[in-house]
């Protein structure tokens, strides 16, 4: 459990990282900052996008596409990205 947590915790700051390079805005892990279980994985600057960060080998989309669609709720666009170890 707390190898997978530490991954899942690495894989968002990762991907704050990414998303804030690449759309050059401010991004950083949305659990970090004392958030609640359905804040998003990584926060950014982006209005009405809810980033849900997935790093795991055996990805299931329609299940993270479910959480992301529900945790994002009516006013945001749900977002899921996904590396599998070592890709």
């Amino acid at each position: 459990m707390v190898h997978s947590r530490n991954k899942g915790a690495a894989g968002e700051r990762e991907l704050a990282r990414e998303i804030g390079r690449i759309f050059r805005c401010s991004a950083r892990r949305g659990q970090q900052f004392c958030g609640s279980p359905d804040s998003p994985d990584v926060v950014t600057s982006i209005p009405g996008v809810h980033l849900e960060c997935k790093r795991t080998e055996r990805f299931q989309l329609y299940a993270a596409l479910e959480q992301a669609t529900r945790d994002a709720g009516e006013a945001s666009v749900p977002v899921v990205c996904h590396r599998q170890n070592r890709q």
